[in-house]
């Protein structure tokens, strides 16, 4: 009994299992996923009256290109691929540094053989100035740039380099127009006196230093040489900036009282407050570093704007000779002489004009040479003026009393 029901419960599933697989069997076999799925329903009378969703099929719109945009040949092939624009972030791009535009570099010329020379003495910071001073004058023929510089050097450590010793012979050498001196960087030491050692800011040291100033300005003065030192500049240290100020006035009363000029660079490199400034306008107007980071040197713009203090008084006393226009006059560059006779019996290709002609213009009489008419009118103005008469006024005018009678 147990057997039987057994089978008959084995006949069923069989039964279910045949009808599965006839169900599979009738699917067509290359159906797509799509067609698989539910039929898309139709819109019906509501769906157009009150606005129901619509039904479409995916597969009736191309995809668009993975990779760019295609064109199609006429047999339908694919002929070019152009890439798809990349799409904004929304992020602003940032702007690329701007390069400062390097000024043009002067066109060097031939110095005149009788070019006046500036002599350019003193430590470093004078050295700075030389090579400026050469490039501002650089299209002068007339102006010739000398530099004489020791960077270390100074009026305290005669031991290591002796301006007043020195600077006799450079005069003999150069024979300059006008001599530049810039000196005292380096002299905040200890200053050697005799046997002695004397601290800088004693009164020794003080009465020893502006004696050595003293002898170098007169080593240039007493050949009547025109004279410009040139002013220290302010420091970042306070200390530093103090003393500066003290030893300008040192320079400037020496280099005043032997008859020279004293080049005041302060205001160049400070603020409106007079502190020190590493940053600041050039000689453009332009903001631009001018001190190094040591807050003693200069940068190519603070040497340039250093030399232009130097170069507007070294220019009143070059005179014509600093001017780009000097030429060499000599037989290497006169200009051709075709023009003029070969021999003096030659006579110039020119028409003749008589010095008396008077139609040289178009006219023969000179002007105010027409005579005077016969009859002179006197204008009102002239009644007025000469004897107080003054003409009627118009019948009518606002300004006519004359009363009529009636008759």
């Amino acid at each position: 009994m147990g057997v039987r029901n057994w089978g008959v419960r084995n006949r069923g599933w069989v039964r279910l299992a045949l009808l599965l697989l006839a169900v599979l069997l009738a699917l067509p076999a290359g159906s797509s996923p799509a067609a698989a799925q539910e039929p898309i329903p139709r819109r019906n009378l509501f769906d157009y009256l009150f606005g129901g969703p619509r039904y479409e099929r995916d597969d009736r719109y191309e995809r668009p290109a993975p990779y760019g945009r295609r064109r199609y040949d006429r047999d339908g092939s694919i002929i070019e691929m152009k890439p798809r624009p990349r799409r904004s972030t929304g992020r602003a791009a940032a702007p690329r540094p701007v390069q400062p535009i390097a000024p043009p570099v002067p066109e060097l010329v031939a110095k005149l053989e009788n070019a006046k020379h500036v002599l350019v003495v003193g430590d470093f910071m004078a050295g700075g100035i030389g090579s400026e001073l050469e490039t501002a004058f650089a299209t002068a023929p007339g102006v010739a740039i000398t530099e004489r510089s020791d960077g270390s050097s100074g009026l305290v450590r005669e031991d290591h380099f002796d301006w007043a010793a020195e600077l006799p012979a450079m005069l003999d050498e150069v024979k300059p127009a006008v001599v530049v001196i810039m000196l005292g960087a380096n002299d905040r030491q200890q200053m050697t006196i005799g046997s002695t050692k004397e601290k800088f800011r004693s009164d020794a040291w003080f009465k020893e230093y502006e004696r050595r100033v003293t002898e170098l300005v007169g080593i240039v003065t007493s050949r009547k040489l025109p004279l410009l030192w040139v002013g220290l500049p302010s420091f970042q240290s306070p200390v530093a900036t103090a003393d500066a100020v003290t030893l300008n006035a040192i320079y400037r009363n020496q280099a005043e009282k032997a008859g020279g000029e004293f080049v005041d660079i302060w205001e160049g490199f400070v603020d409106e407050d007079g502190k020190f400034i590493i940053t600041g306008s050039d000689v453009n107007g332009q903001q631009v570093r001018l001190r190094g980071s040591d807050g003693i040197t200069f940068t190519k713009a603070g040497k340039q704007k250093l030399a232009f203090y130097v170069e507007k008084l070294a220019r009143r006393h070059l005179g014509e000779m600093a001017s780009p226009d000097v030429v060499k006059l000599d037989g290497s560059n006169l200009p051709a002489l075709s023009a003029l006779p070969a021999s003096p019996g030659q006579a110039i290709p020119t028409h003749p004009i008589s010095l008396s002609d008077p139609e040289l213009d178009g006219g023969k009489d000179l002007l105010g040479a027409a005579p005077l008419p016969s009859v002179l009118v006197e204008t009102p103005r002239d009644k007025l003026v000469r004897r107080g008469e003054l003409a009627p006024a118009p019948a009518g005018r606002v300004d006519d009393y004359r009363v009529k009678v009636a008759r």
